[in-house]
């Protein structure tokens, strides 16, 4: 039975292998960088010009956290519709490839690389999303690979082997 709250949102079964996501952009600016560092990542490369001018970065940065907070959003901003998730299990794979400095505007693509249903729990699927963050000069700045659980709507079909 589909869960009556998601009922109109994009299940297991309408997602497919190779599947891209064009995220758009977000121009990441100094008042973002501050608000977020100030809550969760408080070193002074973040917060503090000066000792960002003379750090190994070279100038002010966004946490890499930050980064892949944006790409998180921008995700579920850009989705064609909802999404009948049950929430993400972990994710691989995670690089920071080159700092985000204040003003750089950072999009990029999700691409589902991987579905199977899940045997014990027949009323879900597992998807693979490989995040490929780039900047405005198309320099990657960050990857990651995200597994998700996401609501099929048939749970009583037949599981079968794993999408190509």
């Amino acid at each position: 039975m589909t869960n009556p709250v998601t009922k109109n949102y994009a299940h297991f079964e309408d997602l497919f292998v190779d599947q891209k996501i064009d995220l758009g952009a977000t121009k990441v600016t100094k008042e973002m960088i501050f608000e977020f560092a100030t809550e969760f990542d408080p070193f002074p490369f973040h917060l503090d010009e000066e000792a960002a001018n003379a750090s190994l970065l070279g100038g002010l940065s966004a946490s890499g956290w930050h980064t892949g907070a944006i790409a998180l959003a921008m995700l579920l901003e850009n989705l064609p519709s909802k999404l009948a998730t049950a929430g993400g299990v972990g994710f691989t794979n995670l690089k920071w490839k080159r700092p985000v400095m204040v003003n750089d505007t950072i999009g990029g693509t999700v691409t589902i690389s991987e579905m199977r249903r899940v045997k014990s729990r027949p009323e879900w699927g597992l998807i693979t999303l490989d995040f490929d963050i780039r900047n405005q000069k198309d320099q990657q700045v960050m990857t990651m690979s995200l597994k998700n659980l996401v609501d099929v709507r048939n749970p009583a079909a037949p599981i079968g082997e794993a999408l190509k």
